[in-house]
């Protein structure tokens, strides 16, 4: 289970520029990205996180994984406090992030290698745990691969078995159909799914309004770092008296921009 608790975050740093030719420091507006922002994924479900552009969607995940640090508030993986205890917290979390970045001169099962180490698993264990997650993946036929080269698709399924190597309960995704195409993109649904079933807690964010509405269990709207409203997708349909998820994000957070097709 993941739980965000209040979450604040603020940017904002000085700048300088040159006044009468001298450089005088100046301190922009800061930007709130994060205003209290709380909510629950829990597991066994999938939770979809939506928001116009610059909403503080990313910036959440960001917390999560332990790349930021919250000015206030907290975030919990299993109840474990992400910045009090960071090592256990990422052990139970499996991170598919927004671009596959891979080591294109290692081949697929080398790639996978590499994360089951940083996650700290060794020997026999180690071996068993990567073979097991290139057969549920059907990578059979990649997994001794350079994967230069790689199509998206073959790249999506890479940096999921490395996300999901060391077998955690909760796995965070950003815009994780970004740039596949139709098969890809159904044969990732599919695989999400199946862990929805194993009783997994995923999270993920998304523009895509079809792919929240199959996909999730519940939504979380987010806008100006806060929480707008959250329900299953009939239930946001039903607050903003809509018939499709989309017409009913645009009316609950009250503007058209950002709103991606």
């Amino acid at each position: 289970m993941i739980q965000v608790n209040n979450l604040r975050k603020t940017f904002g740093a000085s700048k300088k520029h040159l006044f009468n030719g001298f450089s005088q420091a100046t301190k922009p507006s800061p930007v709130v990205a994060l205003d209290g922002l709380s909510f629950t994924a829990k597991d066994g479900e999938i939770t979809g996180i939506l928001g116009p552009n610059g909403a503080g969607k990313t910036t959440c995940l960001r917390t999560l994984y332990g790349l930021l640090k919250a000015d206030d508030g907290s975030a919990m993986i299993d109840g474990i406090d992400v910045v009090k205890n960071p090592l256990a917290a990422r052990a139970r979390l499996g991170i598919f992030p927004d671009k596959f970045g891979l080591y294109e001169r290692l081949t697929a099962y080398e790639q996978i290698d590499y994360f089951a180490s940083i996650h700290g698993l060794q020997g026999d264990f180690k071996h068993q745990a990567i073979e097991a997650i290139i057969k549920d993946l059907d990578m059979e036929a990649l997994a001794h691969r350079k994967t230069l080269g790689f199509s998206q698709g073959q790249r999506m399924k890479v940096t999921l078995a490395q996300a999901l190597v060391h077998q955690p309960k909760n796995f965070v995704l950003d815009e994780p159909t970004r740039g596949l195409d139709v098969m890809s993109t159904r044969v990732l649904r599919n695989y999400l799914a199946r862990f929805k079933e194993k009783g997994h807690c995923i999270l993920f964010s998304s523009h895509v309004m079809q792919e929240v509405a199959a996909l999730c269990d519940r939504v979380i709207i987010v806008a100006n770092g806060k929480l707008a409203a959250e329900g299953t997708p009939n239930e946001l349909c039903e607050l903003a008296g809509e018939t499709q998820l989309e017409e009913a994000f645009v009316k609950i957070i009250g503007s058209d921009e950002g709103v991606a097709a």
